[in-house]
């Protein structure tokens, strides 16, 4: 199966507009201020000034010198800078960064305004002699750049990767791919979470963004599992269950009836997403599971953290 191809037609979701680049910049400046000791900062506002000038070398040195400066450690942002985070720009989730990876998001929204394409080919520029570290903050700083449309090869480029700290800053928490990604960059980027050993939970919009062709293509990859007698992941029916058509009914039949617990509860899951009355009346094969996911103790979380232990 292909999972390279980026192609399509343009995306089904779109951000309503340009990100606030600069009250996120004074957030990130914010937390900075908050959590370094008074050389580190100041070291930070020196750069800052530095790069004002567009002056493309000393972002390049900065960008590298940045854990030298700041280190590595966890940002430990509170609830509330959280909910601050995602009043400047919706869907922005930096739960789990740490201060280099705010440092260098903090010097990309530095630069003064210049043309998307140049924007554009400074981030080329830093990814090609990246190391992951700098990658990841690269990834992980596309929600918050002005111009998203521009940046959707770079993301595209993101998800190529078999470097799981890579990917996931792309694909994980991050808002950018269900507003900016055309289907098949979607799909693959969603599937790809299988290739490299990865849960799809965490893809910000994976159920507002299902789709008939991914849960083709999910299905088709299901079918290989089992034919090579591989074990599929339990996670993969949440991505069938709303577009299951008589194929994945009887496939979803069979977990529910032979399947671990775990399966038949993903089963009975994607078979109560559907709004197929065949899919109601299969579900009540399995009373019991059907009481569970009914009562809400069940879900897509619960089954994550099942597949975990």
């Amino acid at each position: 199966m292909v999972i390279d191809g980026i192609n399509g037609e343009g995306p089904l979701q779109r951000a309503p507009m340009n990100p606030d680049t600069e009250k996120i910049r004074e957030l990130i400046e914010r937390w900075m201020v908050m959590r370094l000791d008074p050389a580190a900062a100041a070291w930070i506002r020196d750069r800052q000034e530095v790069i004002r000038q567009g002056e493309k070398k000393s972002l390049f040195l900065a960008f590298g010198m940045v854990p030298r400066k700041v280190g590595k450690s966890d940002l430990q942002l509170t609830d509330e800078e959280l909910s601050e985070a995602n009043e400047v720009r919706p869907g922005w989730n930096p739960k789990g960064w740490s201060i280099d990876q705010a440092t260098r998001s903090l010097f990309l929204l530095t630069l003064p305004p210049t043309e998307p394409t140049t924007l554009v080919g400074i981030l080329d520029q830093l990814a090609s002699t990246g190391e992951v570290g700098e990658l990841v903050a690269i990834y992980q700083s596309l929600p918050l750049l002005p111009d998203p449309e521009a940046h959707v090869l770079r993301a595209a480029e993101g998800i190529r990767t078999n470097i799981k700290a890579v990917f996931c800053a792309v694909a994980y928490q991050n808002p950018y791919p269900s507003e900016q990604f055309n289907e098949d960059q979607w799909n693959q980027m969603v599937l790809k979470c299988q290739f490299i050993g990865v849960p799809m939970s965490p893809i910000v919009g994976l159920d507002e963004r299902s789709n008939l062709a991914l849960s083709a293509m999910v299905l088709d990859y299901i079918h290989e599992r089992n034919a090579a007698k591989r074990p599929v992941a339990p996670e993969l029916w949440r991505c069938v269950g709303r577009h299951a058509n008589a194929d994945a009914l009887s496939e979803l039949h069979a977990v529910l009836t032979t399947g671990s617990v775990i399966e038949k509860y993903a089963a009975g899951l994607a078979l109560s997403e559907s709004s197929e009355p065949a899919a109601q009346n299969l579900l009540a094969v399995a009373p019991d599971v059907a009481a569970e996911i009914s009562a809400g103790r069940i879900s897509w979380v619960s089954i994550d953290a099942m597949s975990s232990r």
